[in-house]
C-alpha cells in the first residue's frame, strides 16, 4: 500500500493469507510504515568520440593553411543530464501503527496531501554499453599513384688509350615517393575540385550543368572534397552512451556534497567510486526551518511519526560550471513531527 509521503507496509497476517502459508518479518496481527526518503535519480547522455589523425597532419598548415590534430585520440563529453527526485522507502526508519485508535484518520489524512506533497516514484533499471572500436583505415582515401619517376644519373668507366675516364649516363629509376610528395599532391587535388566546383557554379566549363546533373556534379565533388580533407584533418567516429545514476543524501553527512558520477575519456561515464574519470559534483542546501506557529499543545493520545521534508536548493557542476541548479524536496533532510492518534 502506498500513501502519499509515507510508505506504509501492511503486514497484517490472517487477513490476507492463513498463518502458515506465507511468513512475513512482522509481527502477526501488526502493521508497519516507513518514512519516506528522496533519492535523486540522474539520468546521464555522454558522447564519446574516437579521433583518427590523417597521415598528412603534419602538412596541412603548409599546403592548406588549417591546423589539424596530429595524434589519434579519444575523448568523452557530457551532452545532457535529467535529474529526477523520487520517493522511496527509507528501510532505517519504519514503525509499527496501532490501528485501534485513529490510525484510519491518519491514514485518510496522508492520502490526502497533508503530510507530504507526491506519491513515491518507483522507475526501471537501464543497461549500457560501447560497441567495439573500429580501426583507422586510409586505404581507400585518395586516388593518387605511391610511386614517381626520378632522373638520376650514373657513371661508367671508359678506357681510352692510356686511362679510365667517367662518363655520365642518363637513367631513370622507380622511387617511392616521399610523405610530403603525396600531401603535395593530394592538396594539388583539394584545390583543382575547389576550382572546378567554381567554374561549374559560375558556368565557366565547357560542359553545361543544369537542374539535377548541377545538384549531382557538385554533390560528387564535395564528396571528393571531403575524402582527400580527411587524409589532412583526420575523422571521427561517435557514440553515445546512457547511465542512470542515483544519490541518496544523508542527514548525518557533514556536508551536503556528493559525486553523483564520472566521466571518463577511456571508459565514458563510471561510478562515483572510479576515481579514473572526472567528478559532477552534487550540491545541496536545505532551507531553514521556520518554527511552528500558535502554542503547542501535548497530546495524551498515542502518536504516529511522519516527515516533513526540507526544500533544497540542489546544484549539479563539474567543480567549477555549473551544468544545472533546481530546488526540490527532500524528506531525509527534513524533520519528523507527531501525529496524535486519538478521535
Amino acid at each position: 500500500m502506498k500513501i502519499n509521503g509515507i510508505i506504509a507496509s501492511l503486514c497484517i497476517a490472517g487477513a490476507i493469507a492463513t498463518p502458515g502459508r506465507m511468513s512475513a518479518q512482522d509481527v502477526a496481527g501488526t502493521v508497519s510504515y516507513a518514512l519516506p526518503q528522496t533519492t535523486i535519480v540522474f539520468e546521464v547522455e555522454a558522447v564519446k568520440e574516437y579521433f583518427y589523425a590523417g597521415p598528412y597532419a603534419r602538412y596541412a598548415q603548409k599546403y592548406l593553411g588549417v591546423d589539424a590534430r596530429q595524434e589519434d585520440e579519444t575523448t568523452c563529453h557530457l551532452t545532457s543530464v535529467k535529474m529526477t527526485p523520487v520517493i522511496e522507502a527509507d528501510q532505517s526508519s519504519r514503525y509499527y501503527l496501532n490501528l485501534d485508535k485513529g490510525s484510519s484518520s491518519f491514514l485518510s489524512l496522508c492520502s490526502q496531501g497533508l503530510i507530504a506533497v507526491a506519491d513515491g516514484n518507483f522507475g526501471s533499471g537501464s543497461e549500457w554499453r560501447f560497441a567495439s572500436q573500429a580501426n583507422a583505415d586510409f586505404s581507400d582515401k585518395g586516388v593518387s599513384s605511391n610511386l614517381t619517376s626520378e632522373a638520376t644519373t650514373l657513371y661508367r668507366g671508359v678506357k681510352d688509350d692510356a686511362s679510365f675516364n667517367r662518363v655520365g649516363v642518363q637513367q631513370n629509376m622507380i622511387v617511392q615517393k616521399s610523405l610530403e610528395q603525396r600531401a603535395q599532391e593530394a592538396a594539388n587535388t583539394i584545390f583543382d575540385l575547389r576550382k572546378k566546383r567554381i567554374q561549374i557554379v559560375t558556368g565557366d566549363t565547357d560542359a553545361t550543368y543544369s537542374g539535377e546533373a548541377m545538384g549531382s556534379a557538385l554533390a560528387e565533388i564535395a564528396a571528393l572534397e571531403k575524402e582527400y580533407m580527411s587524409m589532412f584533418i583526420g575523422y571521427s567516429d561517435f557514440q553515445t552512451q546512457t547511465l542512470k545514476c542515483d544519490v541518496v543524501p544523508a542527514k548525518d553527512s557533514k556536508t551536503q556534497k556528493y559525486i553523483a558520477f564520472r566521466i571518463s575519456d577511456t571508459d565514458g561515464i563510471v561510478a562515483a567510486d572510479n576515481v579514473s574519470g572526472s567528478p559532477y559534483v552534487l550540491e545541496l542546501e536545505p532551507q531553514k526551518f521556520a518554527d511552528p506557529s500558535g502554542k503547542p499543545t501535548v497530546s495524551k493520545s498515542p502518536v504516529a511519526i511522519y516527515r516533513v521534508p526540507s526544500i533544497c536548493k540542489v546544484r549539479l557542476s563539474d567543480g567549477i560550471n555549473p551544468i544545472l541548479q533546481d530546488r526540490i524536496a527532500v524528506y531525509q533532510l527534513g524533520t519528523e513531527c507527531y501525529f496524535p492518534l486519538g478521535k
